[in-house]
């Protein structure tokens, strides 16, 4: 059975209430002080079935006082039942709740004529006019106005099949995505404890599910779940849910909290939107203090307009504007919402969700206006990703620092069991290209490979001697702010279709040690004196000296041989690794014929080695760095 959220709206003492009893059978109004005032103060439900459809009602305040209470109600309805008594016609609430629900696009809805055995036939007539010129170019100019009696029942079989019709205009909700439930009453019962209500919006909920109350990202766990006052073990979007809660108590949670998936949202004090002004309201000024309403939270905030020159959005205008809230809130892209004057307050105006969190640039100019003019949603589909427009625009604003593959589903509203198959579709879609959960422009990655190649050329065409760049050292300079996935991404791009060698330093592939005559035979000298050196090998000054090279050509060939691994720098010295290597040897064959603990001294190892001090200090002080030994004392323990 299709099911749907039906919201009333319509100016006090309208009758909404008594006509959600006189259809469902259920007082709406359940606190005491309602029932002595006779009027809505905060949100009543009920539901009835009404042929193939299951009808979810949210009763709404009328008083101007209680307009919060009613936009608490209205974020998650489906279709609007705009109530205006025959004997009134249309007053200031009707046109306020009817502005709410024309800002936050509500689809579908029914026109009730209340109280219609009050008005006579001319009356009637007059408030149909008045209330078809209201409605004029709206979500209900073609829906029906049904005069309804809800004292003597006369008209309620047409209301019944005026909302199965609008009900068939009405689209279902996906059941797919992240859960999202935001919360509009919070009370304990005996015996069970915390239970909260709220419209699912999105996703599903199941019991002994692992869920999260934000803002505040508290972990919560399902015991008990009930839709429309029975006991299920599943609920899927569009159902008006009772959640009872393990591991909360009531003062831990309140209206205008969230129950949501782990991870699929992140609190946020910052969002980019786009804003339409209503055109009998006041201009929305940069700078203004206003009320946000979302969902069933209501937060105090401030808006800048996103523009170059633009102070203002005037109204009946629609503009681009960044929101800093002073408390943080559950928000995604494609999210409604309504905003209300400071003092005195009073709906201005409306708009949708581009970026839950955009990047902290300044908006004061004109490239963040065309950043939100890429992530606006076209009205044909909603907040639909289905060509990644938005993730398209959010990878290409991350530029080279990339965008966090989780980010996805905080900023677009992505089902995180989802995100490897949504990022697939991107990578497929020529959209992205994927770096060890990193997103990037395809052109990021391509740029990158031709710098390294580029740099890499250079280097080794002024380098001739050289064996390549140091990794890090390569990113610094192809790819100073960029993320190291990336790099790395690009390097293995490059190994794997051969262009680049990767070892202790970067190269190009194929690339050779490009050494003059002069200098391989001086390469050749210095490794056979320093090898045949031993453990005693030579001051770099003296076998220069001795060799006939250039100083600065044996310093060269000195490094050279350090890359390559056949010497080694210890301390000023300069070792030949098989040297070096056959000490090791030795220790170890030590070790192995003491047959117990072994120990050196600095004069143990000049006897044995027939070294001085200043070759045996250093050694002793390599060989502990290689933990062959540890020092003790003034001695060494054998490793």
């Amino acid at each position: 059975m299709k099911s749907i959220i039906v919201g009333t709206a319509g100016h006090i003492d309208h009758g909404k209430s008594s006509l959600v009893q006189a259809l469902t059978g259920t007082d709406p109004d359940r606190l005491k002080e309602e029932k002595v005032r006779g009027i809505t103060i905060d949100l009543g439900f009920a539901h009835v079935d009404i042929e193939d459809t299951h009808f979810a009602f949210v009763d709404v305040p009328g008083h101007e006082r209680f307009v919060r209470n009613m936009l608490a109600g209205v974020g998650g309805i489906d279709l609007a039942v705009l109530v205006v008594a025959a004997d009134e016609s249309v007053m200031p609430q009707t046109r306020e709740h009817f502005d709410i629900c024309r800002l936050l696009k509500v689809s579908a809805g029914v026109v009730v004529l209340s109280k219609s055995d009050l008005a006579e036939p001319d009356t009637q007539e007059l408030a149909t006019l008045e209330i078809r010129d209201l409605v004029c170019g709206s979500f209900l100019e073609s829906a029906p106005i049904v005069p309804v009696s809800a004292r003597t029942g006369e008209g309620l079989d047409a209301l019944r099949a005026a909302l199965v019709e609008a009900g068939r205009q009405v689209p279902g909700r996906s059941t797919e995505g992240a859960t999202r439930l935001p919360i509009d009453r919070v009370f304990s019962i005996k015996g069970f404890g915390t239970v909260v209500t709220g419209t699912l919006v999105s996703g599903s909920v199941a019991i002994d599910r692992d869920l999260v109350i934000a803002p505040g990202q508290r972990p919560v766990k399902v015991r008990g779940l009930q839709v429309h006052g029975q006991r299920v073990s599943q609920a899927v979007a569009g159902h008006r849910c009772a959640v009872n809660l393990a591991g909360l108590e009531t003062h831990e949670v309140e209206r205008g909290q969230t129950l949501i998936t782990p991870g699929a949202f992140v609190d946020t004090r910052i969002a980019d939107v786009e804003v339409e002004a209503l055109d009998n309201g006041r201009p929305l000024r940069h700078g203004a203090r206003v009320r946000f309403h979302q969902g069933t939270a209501e937060v105090i905030g401030r808006v800048g307009i996103i523009d170059v020159s633009a102070t203002e959005i005037a109204p009946g205008g629609r503009g681009f504007a960044r929101l800093r809230l002073e408390a943080p809130i559950v928000l995604s892209r494609g999210d409604r919402f309504i905003l209300r004057a400071y003092s005195p307050p009073r709906t201005i105006a409306g708009g949708v969700v581009l970026d839950p969190a955009p990047p902290s640039d300044r908006i004061r100019l004109a490239t963040a206006r065309e950043r939100c003019r890429a992530l606006a949603i076209a009205p044909h589909n909603g907040a639909s990703d289905d060509d990644f427009s938005a993730a398209r625009a959010l990878i290409a604003d991350a530029g080279a620092t990339g965008l966090p593959v989780p980010s996805l589903a905080s900023r677009i509203g992505i089902d995180p069991r989802n995100l490897e198959s949504y990022v697939n579709r991107l990578v497929a879609g020529g959209v992205a290209a994927s770096a060890d959960g990193v997103l990037v422009e395809p052109s990021v990655l391509a740029h990158l490979k031709a710098s390294v190649v580029a740099t890499l050329t250079a280097h080794h065409r002024s380098s001739p001697l050289s064996e390549g760049i140091p990794r890090e050292e390569l990113r610094r300079h192809s790819f100073p702010r960029g993320h190291q996935a990336v790099f790395d991404r690009a390097l293995a791009d490059l190994a794997a279709s051969n262009q680049v060698a990767l070892r202790d330093r970067v190269a190009l592939a194929g690339h050779q040690l490009s050494l003059s005559p002069a200098e391989a035979r001086a390469r050749d000298a210095l490794n056979h004196a320093y090898r045949d050196a031993g453990l005693k090998p030579p001051e770099t000054a003296g076998v220069a000296a001795v060799l006939g090279i250039d100083p600065a050509a044996t310093d060269r060939m000195l490094k050279l041989l350090q890359r390559q691994n056949t010497l080694v720098r210890v301390g000023t010295l300069w070792f030949h690794e098989s040297a070096l290597h056959s000490l090791k040897d030795d220790v170890a064959a030590m070790k192995a014929a003491a047959h117990g603990p072994l120990t050196i001294d600095v004069a143990t190892f000049k006897q044995r080695y027939g070294v001085s001090r200043k070759f045996a200090i250093p050694l002793l002080e390599y060989l502990d760095r290689e933990r062959v030994t540890r020092r003790t004392g003034d001695s060494r323990l054998v490793l």
